[in-house]
């Protein structure tokens, strides 16, 4: 179809031709008007305006973020699912309605419509076109990517669904991470339609309306290199969007952890009993015995005490005859080793070590960390089920079993290492 202003500049072309001699001749009009693109940013012909007041820049940057984080993760399943390299691009997202939609995607193609059962209330569905549906259901039967012929049935729908359930069902839990609660999804449905002859409504009520377009660039080995399109209603991209936001900004704006107290020096051992002489009040004006009677300047001074352990004793005048007695400290047992035995463990139990759970290792040459990207797996030295290794401060000490505490990974430490 010729949009309005392909239209305008054909007729315009012709005026001006008309009354000339000598000018060019006027462009003719293709007589195939499917060979002409539409253009993304020209109105539909025959179709609605779209309000683009209805979701400004940043709600649009915010909703691609989004659709970002989920379609990484949606591409890191597809990938283990076709044994190809999966890249989904950066999303592109605009408003769009049913018309704009038709003449600008490529028809016949598959819709899978997925509904949100918990943490969201909403639907959003996933566009693709019918060869890039054949190419991964074949991938996924085990095909070579290439038996492509024919046209899509019950069987290449199944199989595209099932790719999509997973597919989604890790987006989910990526918005779970990102809004703090659980996101779970129904089944997803997927239908083939040309799209001129069906009615919007019986798909989705919100196609009948202005909507929101996200557009992907999906890459799939050397087989796939196409378009693949994501719609969700308004309110839903708006209510998501706020989630994400709320979230975050509640955690930016939640005050830091109170510091944690600063270990507790270790006691000093005891110091040697004072003298009894040492223990005299000279406040109360009362003799020591065999010392003259102390007379004090200040009828405010504070008792007098002990001196602390390592500082000068003060001397006082007139206290010559004090009997005074050097410090004795606690005696420490052994030399090297005396913590074999468990002598004194308290003094150290308040130093932090650091605790690392390791899943497996393994050695690649740099030609291949070279070709590492989004999706890659790299398969490790351990097999599936196997203890994973409990190492504090890089000494291997005890070996564990992963398990899940709510939305955490933990370990349970199931044999310490002599």
């Amino acid at each position: 179809m010729l949009s309005q202003d392909e239209i305008n500049a054909l007729l315009s072309g012709m005026d001006s031709t008309a009354g000339g001699e000598g000018d060019a001749p006027a462009a003719e009009a293709p007589s195939d008007n499917s060979d002409i693109p539409v253009t993304s940013g020209a109105p539909v012909s025959g179709g609605s305006e779209i309000d683009e007041s209805l979701l400004n820049d940043a709600e649009k940057d915010a909703i691609g973020e989004v659709a970002n984080i989920s379609m990484g993760s949606s591409a890191t399943t597809l990938y283990s699912l076709v044994n190809q390299k999966v890249n989904i691009t950066t999303p592109q997202v605009e408003l769009a309605n049913w018309e704009n939609v038709i003449n600008n995607y490529e028809r016949p193609c598959v819709f899978i419509q997925i509904q949100y059962t918990e943490g969201l209330d909403g639907t959003n569905i996933l566009i693709l076109k019918e060869r890039d549906v054949m190419v991964i259901t074949d991938l996924m039967m085990g095909g070579d990517g290439t038996n492509i012929s024919g046209e899509i049935g019950e069987l290449q729908l199944s199989a595209i669904s099932e790719a999509m359930n997973q597919m989604m069902g890790a987006a989910a839990t990526s918005l779970s991470t990102m809004i703090n609660q659980k996101v779970d999804i129904s089944p997803p449905q997927a239908t083939l339609l040309d799209m001129i002859n069906d009615d919007p409504s019986d798909i989705a009520e919100f196609l009948m309306g202005t909507f929101v377009k996200i557009s992907f660039k999906m890459q799939v080995g050397d087989l796939v290199d196409s378009t693949l399109m994501q719609l969700y209603p308004i309110d839903f991209a708006k209510a998501l969007k706020d989630l994400v936001l709320t979230d975050s900004g509640a955690k930016e704006a939640a005050p830091a952890p109170a510091p944690e107290p600063a270990p507790a020096p270790a006691e000093a051992p005891a110091p040697a009993a004072p003298d009894p002489n040492m223990m005299a009040q000279p406040q109360m004006g009362m003799p020591q015995m065999g010392m003259p009677q102390m007379q004090m300047p200040q009828m405010g001074m504070p008792q007098m005490q002990t001196p602390p352990m390592g500082m000068p004793q003060m001397q006082m005048p007139q206290m010559m005859n004090m009997n005074i007695q050097p410090a004795q400290f606690q005696t420490f047992a052994g030399g090297p080793g005396m913590m074999a035995g468990g002598e004194n463990i308290g003094i150290i139990k308040d130093v932090p070590l650091e605790v690392t759970v390791e899943l497996g290792r393994t050695a690649k040459p740099i030609s291949d960390i070279l070709e590492f990207a989004p999706g890659t797996i790299i398969e490790l030295d351990k097999v599936a089920g196997e203890p994973v290794d409990v190492l504090v401060n890089g000494k291997f000490v005890a070996k564990g079993e992963v398990v899940v505490i709510e939305e955490s990974f933990g370990v349970r430490v199931t044999e310490i290492v002599q």
